[in-house]
């Protein structure tokens, strides 16, 4: 079963973007997520239309972050992403008519409706300067100190 990566995938090049403290093409946030460029600028046109990224034409154009980070979080993203399904499990629909696959399809629609309510709930609650904060104190301990071997 194929997941939807996108959510990670573009929060991944939104901390990108904002580490860079620059714009960075449609070729380099690719590069940074191992996938073309076409795909880097359809998702981040969905971004653009709600308000978090913007782009530039020309030489020193590319992709910014147009957004205060603190403001936005994963429940903003993955709004802006068009809200793909969270789950990749679903139910057996192959005879409606039982009322077995009917008592089962119940209770796993009430679990996967408890779950998502909670993921949600969690994603409004990570912004991302949240994560950026994460990655930067990452960073900073990923870093060499002078002296002593590299990590």
């Amino acid at each position: 079963m194929k997941r939807d990566s996108r959510l990670s995938s573009v929060l991944h090049a939104l901390l990108h973007m904002d580490a860079f403290g620059r714009p960075m093409t449609s070729d380099e946030l690719a590069a940074c997520l191992s996938t073309h460029p076409v795909v880097i600028r359809r998702t981040m046109a969905g971004l653009r239309d709600a308000g978090f990224v913007r782009s530039e034409r020309g030489p020193n154009g590319g992709w910014t972050i147009a957004c205060d980070l603190a403001a936005v979080t994963l429940f903003d993203i993955h709004a802006a992403l068009g809200e793909p399904a969270l789950f990749a499990v679903g139910n057996r629909s192959e005879n409606p008519a039982c009322l077995v696959e009917q008592a089962v399809n119940a209770a796993l629609d009430d679990a996967f409706d408890a779950a998502e309510a909670l993921l949600l709930q969690r994603f409004a609650t990570v912004t991302l300067a949240a994560l950026a904060a994460d990655f930067r104190q990452r960073f900073a301990r990923h870093q060499p100190q002078k002296g002593t071997p590299h990590a």
